[in-house]
């Protein structure tokens, strides 16, 4: 039995209330190849280009490691999506999977956190660019009116179609593989041949020369986690594009398992290529280890062609965050869970109203970063980080819920199999509960935790408030 035919087994009921009907009035505009291009992009943003600034200051060397430990998570908790998306690939499907493998308040959370996650990651996204932008301009136009800029042009793009989101997004992609690739070769070329301002110095032996390769002790790695973490989050992408697929049973699985060769090449093959040209040491937090590795090597030219892909890096995560918001708050409605205006759809089948509220509260990082541009890009990151993650521990729950009833005869296998489940997905939910751990360690990051209960409070009484006007309905009900 296929996913597909399981979709059709569903009651009348809940092919008219939820996201899980065959069509939820969505264009399947997205092809093979931007879904390759989202899943490869996904992986590669802010968390990488600017982030890992901050990482290496921390952790030395050692944050290799830890990219490379959190990466096997990753793919874990990616293959567990895998599974679930053949099961039944449905558009907004954390929300929807937590719906029928937890229950309707499992599922509401996941919706309204993960569309919380991609407002705050726009506004991370936005703030990151207008940082970007004073590598040319020095101050000379504040900051703010880059991330004004730059969540109009977005928003207007993301009203058109989903084939433009899509478009942009592989050529945003592209950009980002295509820089990463070449500063890899030229960092390979430096350390072989012997080029540039760094030739004298650049040596592999930079990864453990100074102090070892973990210089600030195990410690000073795991407090990267969160960090590291953060890097990855929008992998999970690939899952909100399934009702927008042409052909989800062939294209996304494709896109699943070329998480580890990502991982490999864009996060660990790099770094180890830029801490061996340039030592550890002279990285700096809020300073982009790519473009500060391209200066050190006394290429400027070099260093403003990186920027300017961080800077398109930046911009596509704040594109997905603003094709994924419309989309959350769009099942969520269908859901009966959220305002039923949020269900409509434009004439090229983008939910318009459910996007122009999310670019609206993104406008908040415009005001972050006219009251604070210093500390803007720290303010937001580790809230991002909390409510990010909350979608992926719904992934490997319903995922070992899933594989235990079909197991069981209850539910047909999926034809994509996470490989070590349940077990893997166990070790991921682990390895979860112990970088949150870390982050309430963490004093930067520890305010996001403070956060986190109130977010739950907020839903709670927003959910028992909704349910108490339709006690009978099937979204507050277990199917």
């Amino acid at each position: 039995m296929t996913s597909l035919q399981v979709d059709k087994q569903h009651d009348g009921n809940e092919a008219a209330g939820s996201a899980a009907g065959a069509d939820e009035g969505y264009q399947r505009g997205l092809g093979a190849r931007q879904i390759q291009m989202i899943a490869i992009g996904g992986a590669i943003g802010t968390g990488l280009f600017l982030g890992a600034g901050k990482a290496i200051s921390k952790a030395g060397p050692s944050l290799i490691l830890a990219y490379a430990i959190a990466g096997l998570v990753i793919f874990f908790i990616m293959r567990a999506l895998g599974e679930l998306l053949m099961y039944r690939p449905v558009s907004g499907s954390f929300s929807e999977y937590a719906r029928e493998f937890v229950g309707p308040f499992a599922g509401f959370v996941t919706g309204w956190t993960y569309w919380l996650f991609w407002v705050v990651t726009g506004i991370t996204e936005v703030t990151a660019a207008a940082q970007y932008m004073s590598f040319w301009t020095h101050d000379s136009f504040p900051q703010w009116a880059y991330a004004l800029i730059f969540t109009v042009i977005l928003y207007a793009a993301n009203l058109i179609s989903v084939k433009l989101f899509g478009e942009l997004e592989f050529w945003f992609s592209m950009v980002k593989v295509t820089a990463i690739v070449g500063m890899i070769l030229i960092c390979a070329g430096i350390l072989t041949i012997g080029f540039s301002d760094a030739a004298d110095t650049a040596t592999v032996s930079n990864l453990w020369n100074d102090r070892g390769f973990f210089p600030e002790g195990i410690g000073g790695t795991l407090m990267t986690l969160q960090i590291v973490m953060f890097a990855f989050l929008a992998v999970e992408l690939v899952g909100v594009t399934a009702g927008e697929s042409k052909d989800p049973e062939k294209t996304l699985p494709k896109a699943i398992n070329t998480v580890p060769w990502r991982i490999a090449v864009f996060y660990i093959g790099a770094l180890i290529m830029i801490l061996s040209v340039v030592p550890w040491a002279e990285f700096q937090p809020g300073v982009s280890p790519f473009v500060a590795a391209f200066e050190k090597m006394g290429l400027g030219v070099g260093a403003a062609i990186v920027n300017f892909v961080v800077l398109t890096a930046a911009l596509s995560s704040c594109n997905s965050g603003m094709y994924s918001t419309g989309r959350m708050l769009r099942d969520l409605a269908l859901n009966g869970q959220g305002p039923t205006f949020f269900t409509k759809l434009t004439k090229s089948g983008t939910p318009l109203i459910g996007t122009t509220v999310s670019a609206v509260l993104m406008l908040v990082g415009v005001w972050i970063n006219y009251v604070a541009p210093g500390k803007a890009f720290d303010y937001v990151v580790s809230f991002a980080t909390i409510s990010g993650m909350w979608a992926w521990i719904m992934i490997l729950v319903c995922q070992i819920r899933y594989r235990a009833k079909a197991d069981r005869g209850e539910l047909p296998q999926s034809t994509f199999k996470a490989p070590g489940a349940p077990w893997s997905s166990w070790f991921a939910l682990l390895f979860i509960g112990m970088v949150i751990v870390m982050m309430g360690v963490d004093k930067d990051a520890r305010i996001s935790l403070y956060c986190a209960p109130l977010w739950a409070l907020i839903l709670g009484v927003t959910y028992l408030a909704l349910k108490s006007r339709n006690p009978e309905g099937a979204a507050f009900n277990k199917r």
